[in-house]
């Protein structure tokens, strides 16, 4: 087969899986598990042999005429390069492994036919937005995700935790869809087609008319995609969702596209030195007030969220700095440790029985009840953490380095102040980011207190995929030198001041996490509140809900349990209460949009069923009172008929009289 056709094959399996297993789900539900996981698979396989025969080499592109328009036609086109077939690679693995682990984790959920099916389609349209080469056919794979996150985060609709991060989920995406959509209309009307590479070289010879603008309209989409400030809000609340489908929309999907979007179109944002500002500016206030508020959640999962936020303003500030190269292998190595944090997490949750790192601080010998999360986990943490030689250390310094170039005047793509942002901030961050991974693997598995429950060994399926995507997170800093090519040519190592300023300000960061966690273990005395204890052999995901739940009922929906050994709350003080809640941003939009359109509502509604159906009703009753006035008329008496007949004449003739009179008078 050609290269082109086993593309196409690649997001078309995803997507026939997921169709014969909705199809298949209640008549022959034994079907179900190998239709979601074997097409995956078998895409990975074929993901990975168009890589290979890409090489990172020369681009490769193939189309036909979709339909005609009229006007801008659109093409079904592949475009394939090194980017494009790296990421496909790695959203076809995470994909896999989450399936797999899902058949063991979601074992006995009556869902599960259908959950596993939105998952086959979840996979299938991040992977038609790698592979497009034409920004209307990556928009059909951009709105699918979103649809898809709605019905994924909501799986447990039982609670009312996942009905609102849905809903949120989904209006949050939408709000920054509107202007994405306009942009994208706004790009195709000055260059004059919608394929990618059209595009790219129309930028090229300065065929774009409103560079800023359609930038700026581009990043609304993205930001709300790709959960960066301010519309980020709704990451952390999706978290309610499954823990394999927190793994596939932060590690490889949904996050993912908004930054692959800009890596793909980044001359486009080049083009406008103010939209890469803009982006700087966005990418620097994510990384750090993310890490600021994932110092402060209790929640793991919510520590986890808000880290993917951060990890993401990284790839944006590479962006913005004008290094795509940096911004793509980043994305790579992020996806594998993040997709090991989330389904380790999984495991975790399922041993402690509770999403409570204060509660997991208080059980003893967690760590040897589930030796292989802890292990990858810990693994994963260093990669995060940016210690080297895990992948997370040469891609963050790559982005680091790409920040000093433009700071300093060696690269010119963006302007000076854009460098000087993202570097500050991406130090700053790399602080942040060892001190709460650092935190995270205290709390969880250097507990103090009564032994954690023991529920056996967990699932071949949950465990085996965790050693499986352990395997990148390692061996991609270490191939960083065989691999480079395929990052626009580059080689992406890193500098010496940047890696011993990174590493340091990272090893500070984790050092003095440690000291707070030794100061404050004292002060861990009281029972812990909300604590769920699973019973043995419970299933992993009715362990999930009820860790929910419970923690929902004991602290309220943010789930910041007011524990004075918490060493964050020794780390950030007063800043502790502001950056559990996420900075209050929910309550500001709350106040800002919620609450306004909810009062103009109330007025529509109020509007509606007062004044015009008042009408309604009223134009109703005169014509009931005038037909029983016209009813009671009709006598049959001709004599009656007569009078009226003379009495309306006289009336009239009077009538005409007096207006002729007073018509003569004037």
């Amino acid at each position: 087969m050609t290269t082109t056709t086993l593309a196409v094959l690649v997001p078309l399996l995803p997507f026939l899986g997921a169709a014969a297993g909705l199809l298949l789900g209640r008549t022959a539900p034994a079907y179900v598990r190998p239709l979601a996981v074997l097409p995956t698979l078998v895409s990975l396989v074929l993901a990975a042999v168009v890589a290979s025969r890409q090489g990172g080499g020369r681009a490769i592109d193939a189309a036909t005429q979709l339909t005609p328009t009229g006007s801008v036609p659109v093409d079904l086109a592949l475009h394939l390069d090194g980017f494009a077939v790296l990421v496909a690679v790695l959203v076809a693995l995470v994909a896999g492994c989450v399936q797999i682990y899902s058949t063991a984790y979601l074992r006995d959920d009556p869902r599960y036919p259908s959950y596993a099916a939105l998952v086959s389609l979840f996979t299938s349209a991040m992977l038609l937005v790698v592979y497009s080469g034409d920004l209307m056919v990556l928009l059909v794979g951009w709105e699918v995700m979103g649809i898809c996150s709605y019905f994924l985060v909501g799986h447990y609709w039982e609670t009312p935790e996942a009905r609102a991060a849905s809903l949120k989920a989904f209006l949050v995406t939408k709000l920054g869809d509107v202007p994405f959509l306009i942009g994208l209309f706004a790009l195709a009307a000055d260059t004059g087609s919608f394929r990618i590479t059209r595009v790219l070289g129309a930028v090229a010879h300065g065929g774009l008319d409103h560079p800023t603008l359609i930038a700026l309209l581009l990043l609304a989409g993205v930001a709300g995609k790709s959960a960066q400030f301010p519309l980020h809000t709704w990451l952390p609340d999706a978290m309610a969702g499954p823990t394999p489908v927190s793994a596939l929309i932060h590690a490889a999907t949904m996050v993912a596209a908004g930054i692959y979007f800009v890596a793909r179109l980044l001359p486009v944002f080049a083009a406008s030195g103010a939209a890469l500002v803009v982006l700087a500016v966005m990418a620097a206030v994510t990384m750090v007030g993310s890490g600021l508020a994932a110092l402060a959640q209790d929640d793991i999962k919510r520590v986890l969220a808000y880290s993917t936020i951060g990890q993401l303003g990284y790839m944006s500030g590479a962006l913005a700095v004008g290094d795509r190269g940096a911004a793509v292998f980043h994305l790579v190595s992020h996806g594998a440790f993040k997709a090991v944090l989330f389904l380790a997490a999984g495991v975790v949750i399922h041993a402690a029985g509770t999403n409570s790192l204060a509660a997991m601080s208080r059980m003893s010998g967690l760590a040897r009840r589930i030796p292989d999360a802890y292990w990858t986990m810990t693994v994963a943490l260093l990669a995060l953490a940016a210690i080297p030689p895990f992948a997370g250390f040469f891609s963050k310094e790559a982005v680091l380095v790409a920040a000093e170039h433009t700071a300093l005047g060696d690269r010119h793509v963006a302007p000076a102040a854009a460098g000087w942002t993202v570097l500050v901030a991406g130090l700053l961050a790399a602080v942040l980011t060892a001190a709460y991974a650092t935190r995270l693997w205290l709390l969880a598995f250097r507990g103090r207190g009564t032994e954690a429950p023991d529920h056996g060994r967990q699932p071949a399926a949950m465990t085996a995929v965790l050693w499986v995507l352990a395997v990148p997170t390692i061996a991609l800093g270490l191939s960083v030198g065989v691999i480079g090519d395929w990052f626009d040519g580059h080689r992406l190592v890193p500098s010496l001041t940047t890696a011993v300023l990174s590493t340091g300000v990272g090893l500070v960061g984790g050092l003095v996490t440690y000291g707070a966690w030794r100061h404050t273990t004292a002060l861990a005395a009281r029972v812990p509140m909300g604590s769920v204890v699973a019973h043995p052999g419970a299933e992993p995901a009715l362990v999930e809900i009820e860790a929910i739940e419970a923690r929902t009922a004991a602290y309220g929906p943010a789930g910041d349990a007011p524990d004075p050994a918490d060493p964050g709350r020794l780390l950030l003080g007063p800043l502790h209460r502001h950056a559990a809640t996420g900075f209050h941003l929910d309550a500001l939009y709350a106040a800002l949009f919620v609450r306004p359109v909810q009062a103009a509502a109330r007025l529509v509604r109020f509007l509606d069923r007062e004044v015009v159906e008042t009408y309604v009703r009223g134009s109703a009753t005169g014509a009931r009172w005038l037909g029983t006035a016209v009813r009671r008329a009709q006598t049959g008496n001709v004599q009656t008929y007569l009078s009226a007949l003379l009495a309306g004449s006289l009336v009239l003739a009077v009538a005409a009289v007096v207006f002729a009179n007073v018509n003569a008078g004037s």
